[in-house]
């Protein structure tokens, strides 16, 4: 996670767990059920805000990264299987003519 998004992510996190400990308060006190419905929706606002800039951590490194990596990985199986696939090749070929022959 780049630094910048982990600063920001522990300082919306921060600020989440202070508003739900609010909220809290306010179910103990038994204040008007409207005024808590808007301080949970408020909540959910924020976690939504915090899950997006996380995901936009998320496309911007660990999705390149392991993108960059599958290629990587695909072209050494394709390396690996491409003297398989002509050994393969020659001896369907060899067996076709003995058919043939």
């Amino acid at each position: 996670m780049r630094a910048e998004t982990k600063k920001d992510a522990l300082k919306r996190m921060s600020y989440i767990e202070g508003h739900f400990q609010g909220i809290r308060r306010m179910v103990e006190k038994e204040e008007y059920c409207v005024d808590i419905l808007k301080q949970t929706y408020a909540v959910r606002r924020a976690i939504e805000k915090l899950e997006g800039k996380i995901l936009d951590n998320h496309l911007h490194t660990c999705a390149i990264d392991g993108i960059r990596d599958g290629v990587r990985h695909l072209i050494t199986i394709e390396r690996h299987r491409s003297p398989f696939r002509s050994a393969s090749a020659a001896s369907s070929a060899r067996g076709r003519a003995l058919l043939a022959g």
